[in-house]
């Protein structure tokens, strides 16, 4: 019996060794990045990014749990605009704050998270024009303490997180091609 117990015993040892080598072994940094191409001007675009309030019509954060709390403050729009929410396990508790917006191709945001996980990093938006289109980037990125290299040992924060910013680009391609669209039907007064 006792040496099933130390069989044991040895192979969850190795096992914990091995995950925390892998551990050790990732990047101090991580970044997630999408991009789209949006046949709409930046002018359009842009608002729908700069002003927290207008997250609901388009960020995919907001219908994972109709029962969040938000809270706004700071400026109305742009740089020192806030947004505060907390939620279920699907999105936990968190802040949002515009440190840079140059109209109309940059937005940065500091991102705090504080449950399920404390996490403190940067959401950049950018709109390069390209010909009739605009190409819109989503990127987060931030550091990589060491608790957070054990869990990217078993989860692919990139496949993760990058789902969701792909279907947000998605949105904002929907959202805004056709206001871009109707923009250009209306009839000149």
């Amino acid at each position: 019996m006792f040496e099933i117990i130390a069989v044991i015993a040895v192979i969850l040892a190795l096992a914990i060794a091995a995950v925390l080598i892998l551990a050790a072994t990732k990047p101090d940094t991580f970044s997630v990045r999408r991009e789209i191409d949006i046949k709409s001007p930046p002018e359009i675009i842009f608002p729908l990014i700069n002003d927290f309030h207008q997250w609901k019509s388009w960020s995919p954060y907001e219908n994972k749990d109709p029962a969040m709390r938000r809270s706004f403050s700071g400026a109305a729009s742009g740089k020192g605009a806030v947004y505060g929410w907390e939620g279920d396990k699907n999105v936990g508790n968190g802040r949002m704050e515009i440190m840079e917006a140059a109209v109309p191709s940059k937005i940065v945001i500091k991102l705090d998270f504080f449950k399920p996980f404390e996490a403190h990093n940067t959401a950049e938006f950018t709109m390069v024009s390209r010909g009739d289109a605009t190409h819109v980037t989503w990127l987060m990125h931030g550091p990589c303490p060491f608790m957070a290299k054990i869990m990217h040992v078993f989860m692919n924060i990139d496949n993760m997180v990058g789902k969701d910013f792909a279907v947000g680009l998605s949105n904002l391609k929907r959202l805004t091609e056709n206001q871009a669209a109707d923009t250009m039907l209306s009839p000149v007064p």
